[in-house]
């Protein structure tokens, strides 16, 4: 059983409340005894979510694991998490059974091959921006406010009903308990896939990678690595290089990224064996970037801003919706950081 997760801090102590929740978490998960698939009868065998055995009782695990780690961000008084917090991206695959977690706008993706037999990229997880039509209602039936400023009008952040604050720009978090009574939840949306020899392998990353990277530029980028041992490393490197060219002004957000290899190594888009490694199964690597060691872009947390134009959010992002983060003036803490966790 293989365990892998992104964690994307933001606010004053984001790395911490990241990092935290990188150590806890997956004990919680595997804190009771493992979910034997062996043990589960099928009476059909069932591909997707309804009626799943495995899936129900892996997502219960979730369910449970995610609660009990918010509680004891909340109760545990070391890490301020008031207006701090992170967003997780996570996997559990035990054989052919893969299960995704996601708590925020961190994505997973995995790239598979199509009927000619050609690597394409399937999206596993949705963004889960405040403007969703769900989350915004939830939102605002807490009487919290989904507003986009007047500088950034394509990023919509989570306000708190009287005070122009945090601004943040999701609509799930870990911690943030500033606007756990508003609308924001740290309940994650669990999905489950069962692999097929046609998955090549899965990449988890911050949407700092995913706001200039599209969907089948990284799994071209992966698929066309020399070594495994560089992947994740080479989609960070495209990341921050994309960043400076379509964002040449702004701050460049940090990155994470978690390539999980599902298969013994073979060339996806290479030809020569001579230009690729052989590795073991599942071979999993990290890589992530960070533009300054003790300041960060700040671009999911704003604090005391002054809103000047409230824009309401009538339409759905799309999975792949791509939205602008411009550079702006105002002052901002600067402290996300980010967490990758395997084993």
């Amino acid at each position: 059983m293989f365990f892998c997760g992104v964690f994307d801090g933001h606010g004053p102590s984001g790395h911490k409340v990241a990092r935290s929740v990188r150590d806890s978490l997956p004990s919680k998960i595997s804190s009771s005894n493992v979910i034997n698939t062996n043990n589960i009868r099928w009476d059909v065998e069932k591909d997707d979510e309804s009626d799943n055995p495995i899936f129900a009782a892996w997502k219960d695990k979730f369910l449970e694991s995610f609660k009990e780690m918010d509680e004891e961000l909340e109760g545990g008084g070391s890490i301020e998490s008031y207006c701090s917090g992170t967003t997780a991206v996570t996997l559990v695959k035990q054989g052919e059974h893969l299960i995704v977690g996601n708590l925020g706008d961190s994505r997973a993706i995995i790239c598979t091959r199509d009927d000619k037999n050609e690597l394409v990229a399937e999206q596993l997880t949705v963004d889960l921006k405040p403007n969703l039509p769900a989350e915004y209602e939830r939102i605002k039936s807490c009487e919290g406010r989904v507003m986009a400023m007047e500088e950034e009008p394509n990023i919509y952040r989570v306000w708190m009903p009287d005070q122009d604050c945090p601004g943040l720009a999701m609509a799930r978090a870990f911690g943030d308990f500033c606007l756990k009574d508003f609308g924001l939840i740290s309940v994650p949306e669990v999905y489950y896939r069962k692999l097929t020899e046609k998955d090549e392998f899965i990449v988890l990353a911050t949407d700092g990678l995913w706001d200039v990277l599209s969907n089948d530029e990284v799994i071209r980028i992966v698929a066309t690595a020399r070594k495994r041992s560089i992947a994740a490393r080479l989609v960070v490197h495209h990341a921050v290089r994309a960043w400076k060219y379509k964002y040449p002004c702004a701050k460049i957000d940090d990155c994470a990224v978690v390539c999980l290899f599902l298969k013994r190594q073979k060339p996806l888009l290479t030809k020569s064996l001579s230009e690729v490694t052989e590795l073991s199964l599942n071979y999993t690597e990290i890589a992530s970037y960070t533009p300054n060691s003790k300041i960060d872009d700040g671009l999911d947390t704003l604090l005391n801003y002054q809103l000047k134009e409230e824009k309401d959010p009538n339409v759905a992002t799309g999975l792949n919706d791509d939205h602008k983060k411009s550079s702006s003036t105002h002052t901002r803490y600067l402290s996300r950081r980010k967490s990758a966790m395997n084993f």
